[in-house]
């Protein structure tokens, strides 16, 4: 179920919901035009989404450990394994 992340209408201040929440609706859910706390009017933000990030390049001890099989140039066309 994804998770969508909403903000009041310009000028509208709340203690409430504090001016911004997320929840979380299934696809087929109606669009939300009120908070469900406060009852304003409210709109759908545009969020980012997360992604992995590799932090450093993978060693060849790491590839031999995901099961890839690491070869070495010796000459022009020739590998062996590592």
């Amino acid at each position: 179920m994804p998770i969508y992340e909403y903000e009041l209408e310009e000028g509208q201040d709340c203690s409430v919901c504090g001016g911004n929440f997320t929840l979380r609706r299934p696809l087929s859910a109606k669009p939300l035009t009120q908070c469900p706390l406060c009852k304003k009017a409210v709109k759908k933000l545009i969020s980012g989404f997360s992604t992995p990030s590799i932090t450093k390049p993978l060693s060849i001890s790491d590839a031999k450990k995901a099961g890839f099989t690491v070869l070495k140039k010796t000459s022009k066309g020739e590998y062996e394994r590592q």
